[in-house]
């Protein structure tokens, strides 16, 4: 299912036809106006210490497991005033509460400050991942907040990009998910490893910081096997998209890879990062902290003709 965001007709969810080769759907073409910056006068309430901004995008929150860092997400989302907030999967961390059911009031929190930004005009949208894939059963628009399986973001500048959490696209996520269950008990242990070390160390910033470096050393040797960024680029060139905008492998990135932008918003456990798109369309990977990891530029404006000089007589 793909639906971009932003259109005004409800036709814009179309169903997949026939399956391309390799098992994946083709992606189905799409239709509704490009999405046009909301007036600010559209909102209920924005608050002067927040930082207006024309979208936001999180992911991999793995609410239920013990080392989310959901708080560090609440003062993200306090600093922040997004026209458009979108979930990019693995927000609840279905494999963890199937188990073990954890909810800490930091949760609440998140929920909490999710219910105020759509009451003061926030567009809620949620992509579901591979922890929280449950919810690919009730893809629908509730009118609260909109689940689909994957949207088309037009940023300011014209700019179109795939929104999508993108396990679909990791190999070992979908031939071998047994081996990628048991990685993720066994990195939670890494984790919990990881926290104590720190705090017997009295270090505070960047608690899951080593986590971090190995997992992303194992995350590029998945990248390599699965192809995966190579997997999205051509998705998005074959959804006739200038962009994709993904999660799930826990590293943030941005990158213009040929004529097609890869951004990765990371993850709300060893890195807590975000990705923000502004009011001319440039994008910012940034910390909860506030720091800027990394930019993609918006589109330069077309250059306007130049007018036609009087015709000599």
């Amino acid at each position: 299912m793909f639906i971009e965001s932003g259109s005004d007709l409800p036709t814009a969810l179309l169903d997949p036809p026939a399956t391309r080769p390799g098992g994946r759907p083709p992606v189905p073409p799409i239709v509704g106006p490009p999405i046009e910056a909301s007036p600010r006068g559209a909102r209920l309430h924005c608050p002067e210490n927040r930082q207006v901004v024309r979208s936001l995008f999180v992911s991999d929150i793995h609410l239920g497991c013990r080392h989310s860092q959901a708080g560090a997400l609440v003062d993200l989302l306090d600093r922040y005033q997004p026209e458009k907030l979108y979930i990019v999967g693995d927000f609840i961390d279905g494999w963890k509460l199937k188990n073990r059911w954890r909810w800490r009031p930091e949760y609440d929190a998140v929920l909490r400050r999710l219910m105020e930004l759509k009451r003061e005009g926030v567009e809620l949208f949620y992509t579901p991942g591979n922890h929280d894939n449950f919810l690919r059963g009730f893809l629908a628009n509730f009118g609260l907040i909109d689940i689909q399986d994957r949207f088309v973001h037009v940023a300011a500048d014209g700019r179109r990009f795939v929104v999508t959490h993108g396990d679909q696209f990791d190999r070992v996520e979908q031939s071998a998910q047994w081996l990628s269950l048991v990685a993720s008990y066994a990195y939670d242990g890494l984790l919990t490893l990881n926290w104590l070390g720190n705090r017997l160390r009295g270090k505070k910033h960047d608690p899951y910081a080593f986590c971090a470096g190995v997992k992303a050393r194992v995350k590029r040797l998945v990248t390599h096997v699965s192809e995966f960024e190579g997997q999205l680029i051509a998705d998005a060139r074959g959804a006739d998209c200038d962009g994709i905008i993904c999660g799930h492998i826990h590293v943030p990135r941005i990158a213009e890879l040929g004529d097609v932008a890869y951004l990765n918003t990371g993850d709300w456990v060893e890195n807590c990062s975000a990705l923000v798109e502004n009011a001319d369309g440039s994008f910012e990977l940034v910390r909860g902290d506030g720091r800027v990891l990394d930019r993609l530029a918006a589109r330069p404006a077309p250059a306007s003709a130049p007018r036609p000089t009087a015709a000599a007589v």
